[in-house]
């Protein structure tokens, strides 16, 4: 293999950037898809075995390559294709932007990583294994090389299904008595060392391994050489992380040790229990740790005592290797596709793949260990995003903005990418306006400096879009993301994922402007296209398959919109996992669709349920949490139970507004739900001054004209009819009649200025 071979005329060889035990991981391009992708090429079958041997072998290959084809998770690296080319096997998978976690170790001169990336590490790659598990997949093989983290902050293990290949061809390391293949000594459970079976427990082990290695900077047993290795695998117990690092907090440490056990029945049930305690661990109230032991010279044995006298290594371990280089042999820039299910009418972040800065990376301009110090701080601010901890985040993107402005200058990539999640945080707190500005400050200097077509202005041109629709100027976001949509056609191609990114936020935007036949038809040809492109179940396909149900509904064909929903719920659950929260919104909309239908009764089932399983997962404060108590309260009224639809819609919005703020739109909708309660329960004075309340905090907030602040409007002139009070009513139809029309014109006169 070589540079521009072209395999099976379609993968072009482009440049090596990694090679292992196992043969050579290229850089390529899909020349039918004009995408890069990521090839792995396999060692060639050696002479000495016979064709019916190598024919089994093939077939292992095939058998086992479409296994980890199948796997559709956003934590796990994309298969996309497999074969065979001039005797060489091949997997075609997602061309990764990012570092795997033996690099980072690697690059942190084998300091451990920040607490809060420990955390999230262990939360992402314990996601994965949960869906992966539940697929009947063991990895096998799982180390930090096998574990990438994207310049955006997402984890994806490598080489699903490459362990047990490696076992079927014989390029892993030599076998045991048993016949079981070995992998790096370092990650490997006691059951592999002792050559029993395996299942998900081995790899919740090796987990352990890794999280170890990443929160310590050493792996749990850093002896000397293969054999004691492996013996402090099968007999020693590890020293608690904290006697390396005393700032770790007590729920990691024991999550580690747990993961650690000797006894496979001893560690946690499964990665989806293990992902729960972590959670668990990480929204408990912090507490002070206590005094740590001093670090033992030398680790208790536990079980079997070692001898005095040294045991020469069996004649298996003679492949394996210790010290830096057990953390891998693999490539060190890995097989990643498009970014995960994103919300309707969001685009990637630099960073996110199709970006092509990566925003975080060390900054040349400064002193390295300032450039990574601020790398680290922004990474960190991510992480929180991630969490939802936004105005902690927009605090952290704000300090390394200055920081970075100070030592790069105002127009370097890295001051713009933290400027541009400076916009970002304010976008996801509640300040479409402030974000806008931001952003169009962003989209400024990098039209600038990178030129309009670049991957990172047409970012920023694309989220500036998405503030304009939160805004309510969706005439303006329509001119926008139509001219982002023509560049990147341009540029990437109308089949690239950030092409479809933009089609799919388009279509969002039409049915926007009131025009659901043509938001449902574009929404259902990009749902086709990410089909085609990405794979049915793939959570990009969902979200527009999301999209063209949601058209379905405003269309008023509801039953096509509740079995469009059940589709994506159902593979949602499939491909991500039953308390996964995009799983959770198909959930809620079908819930929206059964009340229109008039099944409320069946919605109030659906909500309560629902209610019950947000709470477990995400607490019973969260939004999302508090929105599914919100349908349950309009399902209460619907069914005529409306001093109960009262209390509840009152206690959702007293919640609200302490975890959201008091004029957050969702507790500016709760608020109306209380209006709409108290009428139908006759006491329209009360329901007047809600009404009231709500429309003055839109105004304030959004504006005067802004379509939620007249709608208030309307319900405020409607409450005063039915107090009798008509002719104030009148002149409030007719001021709301007056804004309307001159929001109108002003959305037509300014379309053709709209910004970039």
């Amino acid at each position: 293999m070589g540079d521009s071979t072209l395999i099976q005329g379609r993968y072009r060889l482009l440049d090596r950037i990694g090679r292992g035990g196992m043969g050579e991981v290229w850089r390529a391009r899909d020349e039918s898809l004009g995408r890069r992708v990521a090839v792995k090429c396999l060692k060639p079958l050696g002479t000495d075995h016979d064709h019916a041997f190598t024919r089994v072998l093939r077939e292992r290959f095939r058998r086992e390559a479409r296994v980890a084809a199948a796997l559709q998770h956003r934590g796990v690296t994309v298969v996309h294709d497999f074969g065979e080319s001039d005797g060489v096997l091949f997997l075609v998978m997602e061309l990764l932007d990012g570092r795997d976690l033996s690099r980072l170790l690697e690059d942190n001169k084998h300091h451990p990583l920040p607490v809060a990336d420990v955390v999230d590490i262990a939360e992402q790659v314990s996601a994965a294994l949960a869906y992966t598990h539940e697929q009947g997949i063991v990895h096998r093989d799982l180390k930090p090389a096998n574990i990438v983290r994207l310049a955006d902050g997402t984890v994806k293990i490598c080489d699903f299904g490459i362990a047990r290949l490696g076992h079927d061809v014989g390029f892993t390391t030599r076998l045991t008595g048993t016949g079981i293949a070995m992998g790096t000594p370092h990650y490997m459970s006691p059951e592999q060392i002792g050559g029993d079976d395996v299942d998900r427990r081995s790899d919740l082990y090796s987990l352990g391994c890794v999280l170890y290695e990443i929160a310590t900077g050493v792996p749990p047993f850093d002896l000397d050489d293969a054999w004691a290795v492996l013996v402090g695998h099968r007999d020693t117990r590890p020293e608690p992380p904290r006697t390396h690092r005393a700032e770790l907090p007590a729920y990691l440490d024991r999550i580690i040790l747990d993961l650690l056990a000797k006894q496979p029945e001893q560690r946690p049930h499964d990665a989806r229990e293990l992902g729960r305690r972590i959670t668990a661990g990480r929204t408990a109230p912090a507490y002070a740790p206590g005094v740590v032991a001093p670090r033992s010279k030398a680790p208790q044995p536990v079980g079997r005592p070692v001898g005095a006298g040294r045991a020469e290594p069996p004649s298996w371990t003679g492949g394996t290797t210790t010290g830096r280089e057990a953390t891998g042999t693999g490539p060190r820039t890995t097989p990643p596709g498009p970014a995960p299910g994103l919300s309707a009418d969001r685009v990637p972040r630099p960073g996110d793949p199709g970006a092509a800065a990566a925003p975080g990376d060390p900054c040349p301009a400064a002193a390295p260990e300032e450039a990574a110090a601020l790398a680290g701080r922004h990474r960190a601010g991510l992480s929180l995003g991630r969490l939802g901890r936004w105005e902690e985040a927009g605090e952290i993107h704000r300090a390394v903005a200055a920081e970075r402005e100070r030592l790069l200058g105002p127009d370097h990539p890295d001051t713009l990418a933290s400027r541009y999640e400076v916009a970002f945080t304010l976008s996801r707190t509640g300040h479409p306006a402030e974000a806008l500005r931001a952003y169009k400050r962003v989209a400024e200097a990098r039209i600038r400096v990178l030129g309009a077509d670049h991957a990172d202005t047409l970012a920023v041109r694309q989220e500036m879009a998405y503030a304009l629709g939160r805004l309510g100027r969706h005439a303006d976001a329509h001119q926008v993301y139509a001219s982002v949509l023509a560049a990147r056609e341009r540029v990437m191609g109308p089949d690239h994922p950030d092409t479809l990114r933009c089609r799919h936020n388009l279509a969002f935007n039409l049915g926007r402007l009131g025009r659901p036949e043509d938001a449902h038809r574009m929404a259902r040809e990009v749902a086709e296209a990410r089909a085609r492109v990405l794979g049915a179940d793939h959570p990009d396909t969902l979200v527009t398959r999301y999209e063209v149900a949601y058209e379905l509904g405003r269309l008023g064909r509801w039953q096509e919109a509740l079995a469009a929903y059940r589709e994506v719920a159902a593979a949602r659950e499939r491909v991500l996992g039953p308390d996964h929260p995009d799983t959770f919104a198909a959930r809620h909309e079908i819930g929206i669709c059964l009340g229109r239908l008039g099944h409320s009764a069946r919605a109030l089932a659906l909500y309560e349920g629902l209610i019950e399983d947000r709470t477990r997962a995400q607490g019973p404060d969260h939004p999302e949490t508090l929105r599914a108590r919100h349908g349950l309260g309009v399902n209460l009224g619907r069914l005529g139970r409306w001093e109960e639809a009262l209390a509840e819609s009152r206690e959702v919005r007293a919640l609200r507004a302490r975890v959201l703020g008091p004029d957050h739109p969702d507790t500016l909708v709760s608020r109306r739900e209380i209006a709409v309660a108290l009428g139908w329960l006759g006491r329209w004075s009360a329901a007047l001054g809600e009404y009231r309340e709500v429309a003055a905090a839109r105004e304030r907030v959004l504006g005067p004209d802004h379509p939620d602040t007249l709608a208030g409007r309307d319900d405020e002139a409607h409450c005063l009819e039915q107090l009798g009070r008509a002719a104030e009513a009148v002149e409030l139809y007719r001021r709301v009649a007056v804004l309307r029309g001159s929001g109108a014109s002003r959305a037509a006169g300014t379309a053709h200025a709209a910004p970039f």
